[in-house]
C-alpha cells in the first residue's frame, strides 16, 4: 500500500512540474491578422473605417445578437471615442472600444476592453495602403494576451483560427459595403430627382 501511496505522489508531482514547464514555455501573447482588397480609392475607404459605429454594419459581432445594447462617448471618428456594448450572447459578451491612434488615411489604432464573460485588454488596428488605382488593401489585426496559467489555453484553441474565421467575415462584408457605396463624385454627377436632364426639353 505504502510503495501505491508513493508511486501517486510521484505521478502527481511529475504531472505539476510537466504543467509548470508548459506555463512558462508556452506564449502569453497571440495575434490574429487578415486582410482584403477593396476597390474604392484609399481616401474614401479610410473615411469610412475610422468611424467606429460603422462597425455596426459590417462587424461580425454585432451581427450575433440583434438585442446587443450599445452607447458611445466623445466623436466617433476622433482619438478617445469609445463604443460600448452589453450583450448576453456568450461570443459577443460586453466591453468597450476607444480610439487611440489615427494616422490620417494609412492607420486607427483601437483599445479594447473586455469586462464579460472574462476581463481582458486587446489591440486592435486597421491600417490602408494603395492597391493600384482606386484600389485598397484593407488589413485588420488584433494582438492579445494571457496570463499564466490562463496561457495553457492557446494550447488547445487556435486563436488565428477561431478570431481569424470572424475577420475573414467582417471584411468580405466591409468590401461589399463600402463597393456599392457612391463615390463623392458620383453623388455630384447625378442629378437630383427635381433636375431635368441636359438636353431635356419642355412638354
Amino acid at each position: 500500500m505504502k510503495k501505491v501511496l508513493v508511486a501517486i505522489v510521484a505521478l502527481v508531482a511529475l504531472v505539476g512540474i510537466a504543467i509548470g514547464v508548459l506555463v512558462l514555455v508556452t506564449p502569453t501573447e497571440f495575434i490574429v491578422e487578415r486582410e482584403i482588397e477593396i476597390e474604392k480609392p484609399r481616401a474614401e475607404v479610410f473615411v469610412y473605417l475610422k468611424e467606429i459605429k460603422n462597425q455596426d454594419a459590417w462587424g461580425p459581432w454585432v451581427k450575433k445578437d440583434p438585442n446587443i445594447k450599445q452607447s458611445y462617448e466623445g466623436n466617433d471618428g476622433e482619438v478617445g471615442f469609445i463604443s460600448k456594448w452589453e450583450s448576453e450572447h456568450q461570443d459577443v459578451g460586453s466591453g468597450e472600444q476607444e480610439i487611440k491612434k489615427i494616422i490620417e488615411g494609412e492607420r486607427i489604432d483601437t483599445e479594447i476592453r473586455f469586462k464579460k464573460p472574462f476581463e481582458s485588454t486587446a489591440e486592435a488596428y486597421i491600417t490602408t495602403a494603395d492597391a493600384g488605382t482606386d484600389k485598397t488593401k484593407v488589413k485588420w489585426g488584433f494582438t492579445g494576451s494571457m496570463p499564466r496559467p490562463m496561457n495553457l489555453m492557446l494550447l488547445f484553441i487556435d486563436m488565428n483560427a477561431e478570431v481569424g474565421k470572424d475577420f475573414d467575415e467582417g471584411l468580405s462584408s466591409l468590401k461589399d459595403i463600402v463597393e456599392k457605396q457612391n463615390s463623392p463624385a458620383q453623388d455630384k454627377e447625378e442629378p437630383s430627382s427635381g433636375e431635368k436632364s441636359e438636353g431635356a426639353e419642355d412638354l
